[in-house]
């Protein structure tokens, strides 16, 4: 049986459509990879408070200090990332090319994070007593669907360029 172009997707002929799905899907994990690298930072950051090495919490030391500061400062340009195509997209102006620029900053930079907070836990960073490990998984296999990272490096690549290489 052959159906009619429009007949899944009213309206629409050309491939347009399905992508828009997972533009829309891509925007919703440029939120959640920002989530999920809050979520690690803020684990790290009362696990070195509370837990002490010489008398002192770990969140003294100098080098737990920059891993923390690290985490938030990522944390914090996800989130306006989030923010500032979450506008966009209210105004009309969001493109797939902005879509594909957060999704692939803010799985990295949540990765990122999760890397850094698992450093910070020590061997408690791979245990599912902290959301650290279970975050870092899931954010492993963002990076592959809804558009791997190579492919979204080649949608902001021709934006850039404004030559396609994949076409």
């Amino acid at each position: 049986m052959r159906l009619p172009a429009d007949a899944v997707l009213p309206e629409v002929s050309s491939l347009k459509g399905p992508l828009s799905c997972l533009n829309e899907a891509r925007y919703g994990i440029v939120w959640g990879a920002a989530g999920a690298g809050r979520a690690c930072y803020e684990a790290a950051l009362e696990y070195a408070l509370e837990r002490t090495q010489f008398d002192r919490p770990i969140a003294s030391f100098q080098i737990q200090q920059q891993k923390l500061a690290e985490m938030v400062l990522e944390v914090n340009r996800a989130t306006l990332v989030a923010i500032h195509l979450g506008r966009m997209k209210d105004a009309g102006t969001l493109r797939p090319e902005h879509v594909s620029l957060g999704k692939l900053g803010n799985v990295n930079g949540a990765l990122e994070i999760a890397r850094n907070a698992r450093q910070v836990l020590g061997a408690n960073g791979v245990t599912l007593e902290y959301p650290v490990i279970r975050h870092m998984n899931n954010l492993e296999s963002v990076v592959t669907y809804e558009g791997t990272a190579d492919v979204h490096a080649l949608v902001i690549g021709g934006a850039v360029t404004g030559i396609q290489a994949f076409r």
